[in-house]
């Protein structure tokens, strides 16, 4: 049973720092792009930044130059160090891997949870 569990979200002011990670446990072949995704309250959930599994990262234009996306591969876990923080990068926060269980096998994508980052003073 493959799972992926966030951790590092909480209440934090206007300017302040997190750091979130993402670990994906379980049989595992191979894991692909990585990626964290967020969803406000009423609002559709977004992009926030990938990573593949040689180091290539995209942001949003929202996070560029404030937010940091990682990954150890030895331990299948992602990071993504958030500074400068805002109201508005108030949500919801969900990892995703694309992974394979088997060589040979196809690639799913898998979440999880997803932790709680909220920004106010």
């Amino acid at each position: 049973q493959v799972q992926l569990v966030e951790s590092g979200g909480g209440l934090v002011q206007p300017g302040g720092s997190l750091r979130l990670s993402c670990a994906a446990s379980g049989s595992i072949f191979s894991i692909y792009t990585m990626g964290w995704y967020r969803q406000a309250p009423g609002k559709q959930r977004e992009l926030v930044a990938t990573i593949t599994n040689a180091g290539n990262t995209n942001y949003a234009d929202s996070v560029k130059g404030r937010f940091t996306i990682s990954r150890d591969n030895a331990k299948n876990t992602m990071y993504l160090q958030m500074n400068s923080l805002k109201p508005e990068d108030t949500a919801v926060y969900s990892c995703n891997a694309d992974l394979r269980l088997r060589p040979g096998d196809h690639t799913y994508r898998y979440w999880g949870q997803g932790t709680q980052v909220t920004v106010s003073s």
